[in-house]
């Protein structure tokens, strides 16, 4: 298990570039042109109404609950079907995401100096600043981000933690701990659908988290920028959190892009290519995209649940040939 744990600090770094917050405080009538996409503005994007990502309880989920074969098979579809999915009656209490909000807001609304206190370093993910700008020339996000690896917790660096807001670090511990046990009661149903042994599988994702805290300010180009580059996400499940109520996820489905409208106090959770790996396709991790306001910033906790990767071969082989719900 050590060596596995310890491939999360090989994620690599990132190119400095200039701060997106600090840029966008300038109001600039012309964005710099790294950040032009002209494509952007032509993509096509879903108008309708009706087309929602599905709703799941996860309060039916549990064991012995009156539902829980009809929560399960609707966990399934839409795995299967979408990739993506709203959960509601995760049993997080209000006050640790009340908390995680205030404080990260309070986090973005520190002087750049300050924040920059928690800046990232060479060849290192972890920290403030941008992720995955590896050449000069490539198009960048319009957006900044405080990345943090919460687990293992033997492995923590504080160096990159905030220690301002002063609760910041005890506020998110507890958050990181809540949305650990949600993913994991999560892999355990799907487990089920899988024909997985439910605890095998979750006793592979107790071990390593990260948590993307992402700001997005607002930009006169809105419709000529990207607050993240569409990707899928290369780990095995997602939690989100929307900060605050301006909207900006996109997902693509069948060949547009569909605005995901949160629910308060629900998490948005998406398959990871991981998951999509394990399942031999049958779940999809779907392809999303972050789109920025004209007007006003948007703040997401993106938090990622990656497995022992060395011993998913066993399950693997174990589950080709076992019955899954059709």
């Amino acid at each position: 298990m050590g060596r596995e744990v310890d491939r999360r600090k090989d994620l690599g770094g990132s190119l400095p570039v200039e701060n997106v917050q600090a840029l966008a405080s300038k109001n600039l009538k012309d964005v710099p042109s790294r950040y032009i996409r002209p494509q952007v503005q032509f993509d096509e994007v879903s108008i309708d109404e009706s087309l929602h990502i599905p709703v799941i309880d996860m309060s039916k989920l549990v064991a012995d609950q009156l539902g829980q074969q009809d929560e399960l098979a609707k966990l399934h579809l839409a795995c299967k079907e979408w990739g993506f999915f709203l959960l509601i009656n995760h049993g997080v209490l209000g006050e640790a995401i009340k908390n995680m909000k205030r404080d990260l807001q309070e986090f973005f609304k520190l002087p750049l100096e300050e924040k920059m206190a928690c800046a990232q370093t060479a060849n290192n993910i972890e920290g403030y600043g941008q992720a995955f700008v590896i050449s000069e020339e490539q198009k960048l996000d319009w957006g900044d981000m405080l990345f943090l690896l919460p687990n293992p917790i033997s492995q923590r660096n504080m160096r990159f933690w905030p220690a301002n807001p002063t609760s910041f670090r005890t506020t998110l511990d507890k958050y990181s701990s809540e949305l650990q046990r949600v993913a994991l009661s999560l892999l355990r149903s799907m487990a089920v659908n899988l024909g997985v042994d439910p605890e095998e599988l979750a006793n592979l994702y107790k071990y390593v988290q990260g948590i993307r805290m992402n700001y997005y300010p607002p930009c006169m180009q809105a419709n000529k920028v990207m607050g993240l580059t569409p990707h899928s996400d290369a780990t095995g499940l997602t939690l989100l959190l929307q900060v605050n109520e301006v909207q900006g996820l996109q997902i693509k489905k069948n060949g547009k892009w569909v605005p995901i409208k949160p629910i308060p106090g629900a998490f948005i959770v998406n398959v990871g290519d991981i998951i999509e790996i394990m399942s031999n396709g049958e779940y999809k991790s779907i392809e999303h995209r972050a789109v920025v306001n004209q007007e006003k910033e948007r703040l997401s906790i993106a938090a990622f649940h990656s497995p022992i990767l060395d011993a998913m071969g066993q399950i693997l082989s174990r589950r080709r040939g076992r019955n899954t719900r059709a």
